[in-house]
């Protein structure tokens, strides 16, 4: 099931989030065809092939129609990098290791593709089980390998420069080429927890030059956050990420500020709800509408615990407006929003899909179940301006989501 920047927070209310819903018998799921929902869904949903493996996820859309994501390789133990293009599936490969993934929103129509990958280079501090890319990755970084953003382009993956460190992680890319992550220096953070050891930095790239050039983090009180990553960045540059400390690599604490760089200059702080932790910015469109997840404040978030919901920020200088959760949810998190401010993410823990515009959410996965009752959409990744949305869903059985050997599916669903 795809994952983002919470995962490691929260993994078991995703695998827990397969609900008990609606229609019966054995699924039927046609590989790579459309299935026309009824005139009152307003969807026609394709079902998209993997790389052989039982598990795939579109993480990111592109103004083509592209998804982009991950799928698993025969066997389910090595998972890749994919791009759905041209009716069939585009394997990635990765930098040398055992599995690599775009997790964020790659927002390029021009063949250019940024994401993460193991290395065939051993990690030489130990960090591959606590760096980023292991909430991301199946193996959890027990291979022990150096992980890497990359950018992939006419059919060659090749590797992102880190700022002096040994690992980075590519997240967002826009449609001038230009790529957000985060990269480690050659630093020793003394607010690491172990086995992380390195200082991260907001970083970006340009998909030809592959350099990382640093972000500033935020200034507070007179003194620059010592971490910090970029996670979206829009048409003009404009770049959205989180400012904290090192902590455990993958937000919680590292999240104590969200944060906007506008056309790539000065961290601005953006207002949040009152907590000090996993308050992240996932998406920003060409408006400049901002979206994310902010915790709420009390004594579990002071301990770092999730405790967060969706929120917009229509001007970075207001307060956002909060999104919420579907009904009989807790947590919620946003994924992308397009250039007509429709916002796209899914509610924890039934892990149902919404779709939110103008204060008005959504249940997209009964809108689809309702069409196809065998199929539960659970993940998504991106809502283009077409209004097309790309995802995962689990094949039902006998009206469930097993909670064992489950079929996780690439689905992309066009408005009709």
């Amino acid at each position: 099931m795809r994952k983002r920047y919470f995962a490691a927070a929260f993994g078991m209310l995703m695998a827990a989030g397969c609900a008990a819903n609606g229609g019966g018998g054995a699924p039927n799921i046609p590989r790579a065809l459309n299935f026309t929902g009824s005139s009152s869904t307003g969807y026609v949903v394709s079902v998209l092939q993997s790389l052989g493996g039982t598990n795939s996820a579109a993480n990111s859309l592109n103004d083509n129609g592209e998804p982009a994501g991950t799928s698993f390789l025969s066997g389910n133990t090595a998972m890749h990098a994919a791009l759905w293009r041209d009716a069939g599936v585009v394997d990635l490969g990765t930098l040398g290791g055992p599995n690599s993934a775009v997790e964020w929103p790659v927002l390029n129509d021009d063949g250019f593709v940024s994401g993460i990958s193991e290395t065939s280079r051993t990690d030489p501090l130990g960090e591959s089980t606590q760096w980023s890319c292991h909430a991301f990755l199946p193996d959890g970084g027990s291979s022990g390998k150096t992980c890497l953003a990359f950018v992939w382009h006419n059919g060659k993956m090749r590797p992102l420069g880190t700022l002096g460190g040994n690992n980075g992680y590519g997240a967002g890319m826009n449609q001038r080429d230009e790529i957000v992550g985060w990269a480690e220096t050659s630093k020793h953070d003394s607010t690491c927890v172990a086995p992380q050891v390195l200082q991260f930095l907001p970083a970006r790239w340009n998909a030809l030059e592959r350099k990382a050039r640093a972000l500033a983090t935020l200034r507070v009180n007179g003194k620059l956050d010592p971490d910090g990553a970029a996670t979206a960045v829009n048409r003009d540059g404009d770049v959205v990420g989180i400012s904290g400390i090192c902590d455990v690599a993958v937000g919680r604490f590292t999240a104590h500020h969200a944060v906007l760089w506008k056309d790539g200059g000065r961290a601005t702080q953006l207002k949040t709800l009152g907590g000090v932790s996993w308050n992240t910015p996932t998406a920003i469109n060409d408006d400049g509408q901002i979206v994310g997840f902010l915790n709420r404040p009390g004594s579990a978030d002071k301990k770092g615990a999730p405790n967060f919901i969706s929120v917009i920020w229509t001007d970075p200088a207001s307060k956002p407006t909060k999104i919420g959760v579907l009904p009989g949810d807790q947590l919620s998190e946003p994924t992308s929003i397009n250039n007509r401010g429709v916002v796209l993410g899914v509610s924890f823990p039934s892990s149902h899909v919404f779709l939110w515009q103008n204060g008005r959410m959504t249940d997209f996965t009964k809108i689809v179940e309702a069409a196809y009752p065998n199929l539960e959409p659970v993940s998504v990744g991106g809502i283009n301006d077409r209004g097309e949305i790309a995802g995962q869903a689990c094949e039902l059985v006998s009206g469930s989501c097993p909670s064992s050997g489950a079929t996780f599916v690439t689905f992309l669903a066009a408005p009709n």
